[in-house]
């Protein structure tokens, strides 16, 4: 059974991209560093030797090569890294009188390669040679005299390693210095990137401990910059998640307990039911046929609650005018009360007027349902700078401050009107269609007696000019009329 490869976690992969290029960029610095100072040191190397052919005297008439090479050598002093010697037909032939103390001068290779350097060129020849003493940097100068048919040349060598001494102990020092670099950025990168990565490790163990069943995990909000605002967007979206859960779940608790009572009606009167008695069976029939009536107005106002929950709006300009007017029109199918208009707003709004209508619809069925025939109810619009108000206005009994808040859940009503039909989500809709274009609805007292429902929509940016919505919802309307 294979095995899933174990992730390598962000903080490993950042420490290791860190300490890779600051290990790449030490490295590009000292080698960069150390091939210029190679130069350098190589170009001082040269530079010392020429001074020193250029500084050589010049042989006396009556001196031959031999003699000329040994007075040359004669005064150097021993060095550990450098020596002179004069070559006579091609080997060493004089000495300093002090001795020598760079023992390359000894290696057949150097002085093979200064005498093929010199008859190469037939002047002084500068050359790099590799003996047993290591690199080794030589100048060669012919220093034949008069008519002496010897062939002689003055060879003066500088050991490179010696003169690289101390550049390679600087490479030393910048290795050791940059290891203990990069182990102290380790360390400090180790410890950065944990508390930096911390705000994730916090919000995956928020994200591992939400369920279904309990989404009351936040992350904690106690950082700056990019993760801390991540970690506000993320309790944020978890409120509305938790918010969506529990409005889903209240929805299924209310739907379970309003479908029970019409199937309980039903199966009573079924189980009872005398099915040798034709008028039993008829009532029986009546009674089952008006109780699914309301199992349908029942599912189509939820289908109509989660559409208008989940912003299925088509937003633009309206004429608060026209769409006042409108909705007078569609209120004068709904018998029993007489109806009018007691205040027309002239301006724009931006929403749809199609939920809009229905909303106020709504309203206006609502208020001729709980009020006693014959009274009057008006509807009206208003609009200032910052809030568009549509209302109706009955003169009922009114409505209890208690209940005002209750009234708009689902599947509840006011305890004075339980004997009103309906599915109890009229006001769920109509605040749910005022929440979608960041509104509220609210009841108050009218006075003298009633209720005024009014749905309050914040007045945004919009054109000055703007072409009617066409209304072409009557749902509200033609629910009452079925139920009747």
């Amino acid at each position: 059974m294979s095995q899933t490869p174990r992730m390598i976690s962000a903080r490993v992969r950042t420490l290791g991209t860190i300490l890779i290029v600051a290990c790449a960029g030490l490295i590009i610095a000292g080698g960069v560093t150390f091939a210029v100072q190679y130069a350098r040191t190589l170009v001082g190397i040269d530079v010392r030797l020429h001074s020193k052919i250029n500084s050589l005297p010049e042989p006396s008439s009556d001196e031959d090569t031999r003699a000329y090479a040994s007075r040359l050598v004669a005064g150097f002093l021993p060095l550990e890294n450098e020596a002179v010697a004069g070559i006579i037909d091609g080997t060493v032939q004089a000495l300093p009188e002090a001795g020598t103390q760079f023992d390359a001068m000894s290696d057949p290779a150097v002085v093979d390669a200064a005498v093929a350097a010199v008859a190469e060129t037939g002047k002084t020849a500068l050359g790099t040679v590799n003996t047993a003493e290591g690199g080794v940097r030589f100048i060669a100068a012919p220093i034949g005299t008069g008519d002496d048919p010897t062939e002689g040349l003055y060879i003066r060598i500088v050991s490179i390693d010696a003169e690289l001494a101390p550049l390679n102990g600087s490479v030393l020092t910048y290795g050791i210095t940059g290891i203990i670099v990069l182990a102290g950025l380790g360390a400090v990168s180790w410890f950065m990137t944990g508390r930096l990565l911390s705000p994730l490790r916090r919000l995956r163990d928020a994200a591992e401990s939400v369920t279904f069943d309990d989404l009351r995990a936040r992350v904690p909000e106690n950082s700056d910059g990019e993760f801390g605002e991540l970690s506000r967007t993320m309790n944020l979206m978890l409120e509305r998640l938790e918010m969506s859960v529990e409005s889903q779940q209240q929805l299924l608790d209310d739907i379970r307990h309003e479908l029970k009572t019409p199937i309980t009606i039903v199966r009573g009167h079924l189980e009872m039911m005398d099915v040798e008695d034709p008028s039993d069976v008829a009532s029986t029939r009546d009674i089952g046929i008006t109780e699914l009536d309301r199992l349908t107005r029942l599912v189509e106002d939820i289908d109509l609650l989660s559409s208008a929950q989940d912003d299925q709006f088509s937003m633009r300009p309206i004429d608060v005018g026209l769409l006042t007017e409108r909705v007078s029109e569609l209120i004068t199918a709904i018998p029993g009360h007489p109806f009018s208009i007691a205040q027309l707003a002239r301006g724009v709004l931006i929403g749809d007027a199609d939920r809009l209508t229905q909303a106020w619809l709504q309203l206006a069925d609502n208020a001729a349902k709980y009020t006693p025939a014959g009274t009057p109810i008006e509807i009206g619009s208003e609009l200032d700078a910052t809030e568009v108000r549509l209302w109706v206005r009955d003169h009922g009994a009114g409505i209890p401050a208690s209940a005002r808040r209750r009234i708009f859940r689902r599947f509840d009503r006011a305890e004075a009107h339980r004997t009103v039909g309906g599915s109890g989500l009229g006001l769920a809709i109509v605040e749910a269609i005022a929440h979608a274009h960041s509104g509220t609805c609210e009841v108050t007292d009218t006075e003298g007696g009633g209720a005024t429902f009014t749905i309050h929509i914040p007045v945004g940016d919009h054109p000055d000019t703007l072409i009617p919505t066409p209304v072409r919802a009557g749902d509200v309307v033609l629910q009452r009329e079925a139920t009747t």
